[in-house]
């Protein structure tokens, strides 16, 4: 039995593409105020099926945020860039961000659903 090709192995992954925002400053003038709606917003776009993940980014060691990213189900660039200049933050000036193309090959999720009481864990 042959190995397989390096090809023929990552022709099986799963090469989901995603758009990751990267986001900054995490601190500044007027975030606070506009954080309700920035977070309203996150919750929609989850909501929407279209955050795959968002949050804080950090140096190591560090306890402040230093950035943020955002993970989207997008089909382009273009919509991934509509959706993040939407984002109360952007949308006001008060942060900028990149966006990169991300492909999604390896990984796992853990989850569990208890019907006894309508629950859901996501496993660390």
């Amino acid at each position: 039995m042959s190995a397989e090709t390096p090809e023929e192995t990552m022709g099986k992954m799963l090469g989901k593409a995603l758009y990751v925002v990267t986001t900054s400053p995490a601190r500044g003038p007027g975030l606070r105020e506009v954080l309700p709606a920035h977070l309203e917003y996150q919750v929609k776009l989850e909501r929407e099926g279209k955050l795959f993940g968002a949050g804080p980014l950090f140096d190591e060691g560090g306890e402040a945020p230093v950035a943020g990213m955002i993970v989207l189900r997008a089909g382009s660039y273009d919509e991934a860039r509509a959706l993040a200049d939407q984002d109360p933050f952007h949308a006001k000036g008060l942060r900028s961000y990149t966006i990169q193309k991300w492909k999604m090959n390896e990984g796992a999720m853990t989850l569990t659903i208890r019907y006894s009481d309508q629950s859901v864990i996501v496993a660390d």
